[in-house]
């Protein structure tokens, strides 16, 4: 055999060794297993406790705003109405109120006065008259029925003056206890219906609950929207994590507080997280066959984990990347 035909044959069996080994070894090493989730944070939805059309927004969408700023002002004539008659029905309790502490007026009292003194002239002359009517009776002089015509006209006097009496009493008394506290109790209750509609009133001015950024204007300026109608969405980007779905088989590896390392493609950086969730039970399913024989569902768990230090640009909806070989 030629020396050049051994040495083909040679360089062949080797390239095919080495071939064998290269796929020994593909086939052999593991292959890193990656866990992908999303960047997610607290949306709050403004919205007003009163319906209206939408008089003038304030933000658009992309803007920081901070908290307490105004997001957008309502147009409510009809509570505008609605406080009028509560301001009117407070002032007449109000009137009424005073009209019980203050008592009747002057000229009445000089009138109730009035009546009583002509009701004890008229007792001081029935008694005068009884008394001469008697004295005449027991001379017989008069019969017995000018003397009972002069009883009963005492006895009307006698009543007649009590009840004068009693009236300018109660007219210079003023109004009972009762009667002042019902009056005031009228205030109140007005004073509490002027404070509900100014309430609403002051709910027609919705301002930003938290510092953050306008994703979404559900609606614009002149739209009319209802009572809690989600009207401006505001995203929390200080409360950030990101959610991972986890297959139940990966789950040994994970606990509260676990810290992983995870690879944010949109900043090209790698950032730590810390699990500070894990839900209680799952929520989906996703068909994983472990089994050639007697296979079965594998379920998945959702992980929420928080960025350990403030991470710049960071946004929701960005992918992480886990290498889950890496978790310790």
């Amino acid at each position: 055999m030629k020396k050049s035909s051994i040495i083909v044959i040679v360089v062949i069996a080797a390239a095919v060794v080495l071939g064998v080994i290269f796929v020994s070894w593909y086939l052999r090493r593991s292959t890193p297993l990656y866990i992908q989730g999303v960047v997610e944070c607290t949306t709050y939805k403004a919205s007003s406790k009163v319906p209206g059309r939408i008089e003038e927004m304030k933000v658009e969408e992309g803007q920081h705003v901070s908290k307490g700023e105004l997001l957008y002002t309502l147009s409510t004539p009809e509570l505008q109405a609605k406080l009028q008659q509560a301001e009117a029905v407070k002032s007449a309790a109000s009137a009424l109120d005073r009209q019980a502490m203050v008592g009747a007026r002057s000229q009445q009292k000089e009138a109730a006065l009035n009546l009583w003194q002509q009701a004890q002239a008229g007792l001081l002359l029935a008694e005068k008259t009884y008394e001469r009517v008697k004295n005449l009776y027991d001379q017989g002089v008069v019969p017995a029925q000018k003397l009972d015509e002069a009883t009963a006209n005492l006895q009307a006097m006698q009543a007649t003056e009590r009840a004068a009496k009693a009236q300018y009493e109660m007219v210079h008394d003023g109004a009972r206890v009762e009667e002042k506290e019902a009056a005031a109790a009228q205030v109140r209750q007005a004073e509490g219906a002027v404070s509900e509609v100014e309430s609403y009133l002051s709910d027609a001015m919705v301002y930003s609950p938290v510092t953050g950024e306008i994703s979404t204007i559900i609606a614009e300026a002149g739209e009319l929207v209802g009572s809690g109608y989600p009207v401006v969405a505001i995203l929390d980007l200080s409360d950030l994590w990101v959610t991972f779905n986890i297959r139940e088989d990966l789950l040994p590896k994970i606990k509260m507080g676990t810290l992983m390392t995870g690879y944010v493609p949109a900043l090209d950086k790698e950032v730590e997280f810390k699990v500070t969730y894990i839900a209680p039970q799952a929520d989906f399913a996703t068909w994983s066959a472990t089994r050639t024989q007697g296979s079965f569902d594998i379920r998945t768990f959702a992980i929420k984990a928080k960025p350990t230090t403030d991470v710049e640009n960071i946004r929701p909806g960005m992918s992480v990347l886990v290498n889950w070989n890496q978790i310790e």
